[in-house]
């Protein structure tokens, strides 16, 4: 997109909403004022971005192309993942919040929180052990692990410790959180807790670095002045950053977009408000 036009309640928020929708910086365009608004009727713009920086986004747009193909790669590979070192099937039912596990002998329907809503108990006799379904797991891709394991009120919580357990990782976690995923919803506790997936330590890790790029973003805001917005992520990534910045007088937080795509945005409050 090379130019945009875009409207507000002045000529100053009609400016930074194209510049929002456009991702560019004030520096980098050329602003012609459509409408200066008035009594009921809002100020409008025609935001370019200048002759002299198109390279420059053109260049950001290449590269966000071949980030996204990157991202589907990695989504076809963990794909691949569970098809071939995970026997069960996953079918998507005719209700989107809704997925169908098949292993074996077992039936079970949960939602997308892991959380169970249906099962035939005359297919599900066979009980998947956590511990045991992580050492297949290893044992498939060749990998050596010590396997730990803690509980509290609402959790289980599994650890893995070892080497070259990289890949089980993946690109901020994405392979971490799916195998996570997945084992919540087919080895389930006699009391219902969530089981959770850990890989040395790497939660608490990114959760530390989270946190504290939240502080330096929430820095520059407000220095800047301007708005600030993270890559998509994981729900339980954004929530780290809302929960890190929540008494931070200086910013607010907001989440926009769609699953899996949805993002976080940092703004100066008296901005956002």
């Amino acid at each position: 997109m090379r130019s945009c036009e875009a409207t507000g309640k002045n000529i100053e928020q009609a400016i930074e909403n194209a510049l929002f929708e456009l991702k560019a910086s004030r520096e980098d365009v050329d602003i012609k004022i459509l409408s200066e608004g008035g009594f009921l009727k809002k100020a409008k713009v025609l935001v370019t971005i200048s002759e002299d920086a198109l390279p420059k986004y053109e260049k950001k747009e290449e590269l966000k192309k071949q980030e996204e193909q990157e991202k589907e790669d990695e989504k076809q590979s963990e794909d691949d993942f569970v098809e071939k070192y995970i026997s069960k099937k996953i079918e998507i039912t005719n209700e989107p919040s809704k997925v169908q596990i098949v292993a074996d002998e077992e039936y079970v329907k949960v939602n997308k929180d892991g959380e169970i809503q249906e099962e035939k108990k005359e297919y599900f006799d066979k009980k998947v052990d956590a511990e045991e379904f992580l050492r297949k797991v290893l044992e498939a891709l060749d990998l050596t692990a010590e396997i730990t394991k803690e509980e509290d009120d609402r959790f289980i919580r599994y650890n893995l410790k070892g080497e070259n357990l990289n890949d089980l990782i993946g690109r901020h976690g994405e392979c971490l959180f799916a195998l996570s995923s997945f084992l919540s919803s087919v080895c389930r506790s006699e009391n219902r807790k969530k089981v959770v997936l850990d890989v040395e330590n790497y939660r608490d890790k990114r959760a530390e670095t989270l946190t504290n790029l939240a502080k330096r973003v929430a820095s520059k805001v407000a220095k800047s002045g301007r708005y600030y917005k993270f890559e998509p992520m994981d729900a339980s990534e954004r929530k780290i950053i809302h929960t890190a910045l929540q008494n931070d007088d200086r910013v607010t937080t907001m989440s926009k977009g769609e699953e899996p795509h949805r993002y976080l945005i940092v703004f100066p409050r008296e901005y956002h408000e």
